[in-house]
């Protein structure tokens, strides 16, 4: 499988993501913090300048009120307007006096009504904050009082000034605070890093010791450093490993325990088998002279032994392929031929139909072991299967350098739980029959040859009913032969 290159692993792997949240979380803080700072000097600003235009109002108010006559005339009222707008901040002053009104400048918003009220009624400075095209404005009005009985003069100051050099200064400090949150995002990335890199480097060993451990090495181990949640991931790995490595090494120990045993019965069997063998053909050959009762069971007794040679044989067999023992003695052979001989060989032409090419198909084969693959198939859908039996012997050239042998039955096909255990040792499709001719292991000695050779054997179900076998052969073979 295709590994995905670095920059697709750091989007999408652990590194990524941790990185990713480190710096989202730095991001949000940052966001946060300049927000929060942003939000604060914008309070303080808005205040400190209110407030210092506000109390600018009020001193000279009092400063000027003093040397204004009572009651005073129109023109006195303007002069004291104009007194007001050079001292106080604010742009327009705005003196009323009964039925009378100056301004000092034109333009700007007007008074609003209800910071007339508020002052009538309160007698004190009171201010209100107004939009005028868009432009904000503080409007202030306090009224002037006589010294010594702080009684309302009748007379009223309104002032009105644009708030746009508090709006400078909090839009500096909007982009004085983006620009700081820019370097806190850079400088965090180094910290992601490193905090990323101290996450992955346990990760990556477990990583690398599970992908020993996949390939055989149960003896890896991983150092266990630290004492947080990874460390504790890192023991449970050791611990897992070691319990693996002791099981494994157990059912090695009995596997190994059980294939001695059963060559060592297949080999000490060998030798009075064949000796049942012998004396079965004499009392078969001699049945026709004995009483029926003795007759039967001289042919039973026969059939029996032969039965029993040819598990013996199996089991030798399989027990060299568990071993390692089996080799290829491989020379390049006819395998349509070498079909022709298996059905000569076993008086199966008249129940078994060929589709051989004519031109030679060779391919560089063991016959031996050919022979007991294409005569295990043969005899499992003679036994299981349903007439007509056929087999197809096909060659590929190219890329798939290779003979296949097909063997076609038309039989009731195979069940999935059959076909998932169809080539396992001792295995029989009917349970239900604890005694048949086969032995069950047959298709699991073909299976060998033919993974032997560096080939397939598979089964399927035809289209149109019954059971397929396909055995696949490289023209030459990929496991060492004996020539």
């Amino acid at each position: 499988m295709k590994r995905p290159s670095p920059v697709k692993r750091l989007t999408l792997g652990l590194r990524g993501r941790l990185i990713a949240g480190y710096l989202l979380v730095a991001a949000i803080s940052v966001v946060a913090t300049a927000g929060f700072t942003y939000y604060q000097a914008h309070i303080s600003i808005l205040r400190t300048g209110q407030d210092t235009l506000l109390n600018s109002l009020r001193d000279t108010t009092t400063t000027f009120a003093d040397d204004l006559p009572y009651p005073p005339t129109r023109a006195q009222l303007t002069s004291f307007a104009g007194k007001l707008a050079s001292g106080s901040g604010f742009r327009i002053i705005t003196v009323t006096y009964g039925t009378q009104s100056v301004t000092s400048a034109q333009g700007g918003p007007a008074i609003p009504e209800t910071l007339r009220r508020d002052v009538t009624a309160n007698r004190e400075l009171t201010f209100q904050r107004v939009t005028e095209d868009g432009t904000p404005w503080l409007t202030a009005g306090t009224p002037i009082t006589f010294a010594d009985s702080r009684q309302p003069s009748g007379i009223e100051v309104y002032g009105a000034t644009p708030l746009r050099s508090l709006s400078d200064a909090k839009a500096a400090v909007w982009v004085a605070s983006q620009y700081g949150a820019i370097p806190a995002l850079v400088l965090a990335v180094p910290p992601a890093l490193l905090a990323a890199r101290g996450v992955l480097r346990p990760v990556r060993r477990l990583q690398h010791g599970a992908r020993r451990m996949a390939d055989g090495d149960l003896t890896s181990r991983i150092k266990a450093t630290g004492n947080d949640e990874l460390a504790d991931l890192t023991k449970a790995f050791n611990e897992s490993t070691a319990a693996l490595e002791t099981t494994v090494g157990e059912l090695r120990r009995m596997e190994a325990s059980a294939r001695r045993f059963a060559a060592d019965v297949s080999h000490e069997l060998r030798t009075p088998v064949a000796t049942m063998v012998a004396v079965s053909d004499v009392l078969d050959d001699s049945a026709d002279t004995l009483q029926p009762d003795m007759s039967r069971a001289a042919r039973l007794v026969t059939t029996e032994a032969d039965r029993l040679a040819r598990l013996v044989d199996d089991l030798m067999e399989i027990s060299r392929f568990d071993a390692g023992a089996n080799t290829l003695i491989a020379y390049d052979i006819d395998v349509a031929e070498a079909v022709r001989a298996c059905l000569r060989a076993r008086g199966w032409q008249d129940k078994v139909s060929t589709d051989l090419p004519e031109p030679p198909v060779t391919a560089r084969l063991d016959p031996r072991r050919l022979d007991v693959v294409i005569a295990n198939l043969i005899g499992n859908a003679l036994r299981h299967g349903a007439p007509p039996v056929t087999v197809r012997v096909t060659a590929s050239e190219g890329d798939e350098d290779c003979v296949r042998i097909n063997v076609t039955d038309h039989g009731g096909g195979l069940s999935p739980e059959t076909a998932a255990h169809l080539f396992d040792r001792f295995y029989k499709a009917d349970q239900a029959r604890s005694r048949s001719e086969g032995s069950g292991l047959g298709l699991a000695i073909a299976w060998e040859n033919t993974r032997l050779h560096g080939g397939t054997l598979t089964a399927a179900n035809g289209p149109h009913g019954g059971a397929v076998f396909t055995a696949e052969f490289p023209r030459t073979p990929t496991a060492g032969d004996g020539t």
